[in-house]
């Protein structure tokens, strides 16, 4: 039976990285109103007191700064920042911003009260990062013209934005940059109920008939990550369209994500690579994240930001100072024995 062509080449189902398929899907998808955020409700509230008072007093918006594990939203709340505030954003990385110039180059193209989003601000270069200080604190850049002894420093005055930075790593940002942020906001993971509501939005906007039981069942394996969710989406999508006219209701949702290996608890191939190489390997652990990233062929940095969050949360592993370690819960999960020491032990760690 012929597939679909998104079906043969599908987007990687969990990683930190936007693919090119992301990067229409979720602009499509993406809303204009924090009402049509679901989830985060905190979060929510308190930006909206934030804006309405910014709105009020005529003033551009505080500096803020996301961060939490990739796909819950950052760019998506600062898009929404720019739309309530009614103003221009600019978007770009910090890996993009290699010179003092070409921050500059984006600093003075803002007009007042835009924003400017940074994603990956944790990668900001150091040289530029000690620009950025200025252009936050004071509004000014020193831009130095000339070389040697004709060299002169002048300030050029810059107009009030507001700076919307996003990180999955937190921890690696400096002080000093940390402390220029007004408003700092963790993103948690989302509760099944909100990725419904996420799902239940997105199938209405792709024209997709979506079954409220399937709909449920996609976003219980969604790894509360609404991104991951418009992914199982559109994968599951592709096999309603082959095998049911279109229409995804419970049973062709349940064959799709066990096609795909996403099993009932939101896990992938490589969760349960992870855990079984962890206790298979390393006789449950601990063990270092290095080695683990070594033993998975996988990069240390994504197994920290992308796949470790979740499995933490859920309960299936735990940090240490001596390295990771996995719980009783994994073993369940894989069918495998727990050795009758593994608690002991881990009350021990």
């Amino acid at each position: 039976m012929a597939k679909s062509e998104s079906a043969e080449n599908p987007a990687p189902l969990v990683t930190g990285k936007l693919t090119g398929e992301d990067v229409g899907l979720e602009r499509s998808l993406r809303p204009d109103r924090l009402s049509d955020f679901p989830g985060q409700k905190k979060v929510k509230d308190n930006l909206e007191v934030f804006i309405q008072a910014a709105k009020k007093r005529k003033e551009a918006l505080d500096h803020c700064l996301f961060y939490g594990p990739p796909g819950l939203g950052k760019t998506t709340l600062a898009y929404i920042i720019s739309k309530s505030m009614g103003v221009e954003m600019k978007t770009t990385s910090g890996p993009a911003l290699e010179k003092k110039g070409d921050l500059a180059a984006v600093l003075t193209s803002l007009k007042p009260f835009s924003v400017l989003f940074i994603d990956e601000i944790h990668r900001l270069n150091q040289v530029v990062e000690e620009y950025l200080y200025s252009a936050m604190e004071d509004f000014f850049l020193d831009m130095v013209t000339g070389e040697g002894l004709a060299a002169r420093t002048m300030k050029f005055k810059l107009p009030r934005f507001t700076l919307i930075g996003a990180t999955t790593r937190a921890g690696m940002l400096t002080s000093p940059l940390r402390d220029r942020f007004g408003i700092v906001a963790r993103l948690e993971f989302y509760e099944p109920q909100d990725l419904n509501l996420i799902l239940s939005r997105s199938a209405k906007i792709l024209g997709v008939d979506l079954h409220p039981e399937a709909s449920m069942e996609i976003a219980r394996r969604a790894r509360g990550t609404p991104r991951i969710a418009n992914r199982l989406l559109k994968r599951v999508s592709d096999f309603a369209t082959i095998e049911t006219a279109g229409k995804i209701d419970l049973p062709i949702a349940k064959k799709a994500l066990s096609a795909l290996e996403v099993d009932g608890r939101g896990l992938d191939a490589m969760d349960r690579r992870i855990l079984l190489t962890m206790i298979q390997k390393f006789s449950g652990g601990p063990v270092g994240i290095d080695t683990m990233a070594a033993a998975v062929n996988e990069e240390r940095e994504t197994l920290e930001d992308v796949y470790e969050p979740f499995l933490l949360q859920e309960g299936f592993l735990m940090k240490t100072p001596r390295g990771r370690c996995a719980l009783p819960l994994a073993y369940e999960h894989l069918g495998i024995k727990p050795p009758r020491s593994i608690e002991a032990q881990q009350t021990l760690l």
